[in-house]
């Protein structure tokens, strides 16, 4: 598996464990359990952006 698929892949893992993480703490009235959710999906997003700049050099 490249790299930037790995990237993609587990940015995306950690974008839905975050969202998750928010529900959860939005349920639980958690702030601290909602703002790991939000850092944990961002880190996913920045992964997923990682991985599909690796692929945009690669092609080139």
């Amino acid at each position: 598996m490249s790299s930037s698929t790995s990237d993609k892949i587990s940015g995306a893992a950690n974008q839905v464990a975050g969202k998750a993480k928010q529900a959860v703490g939005k349920a639980v009235d958690d702030k601290e359990l909602r703002a790991k959710g939000a850092v944990q999906e961002a880190k996913g997003t920045a992964q997923k952006a990682a991985g599909h700049a690796k692929d945009a050099v690669s092609k080139k």
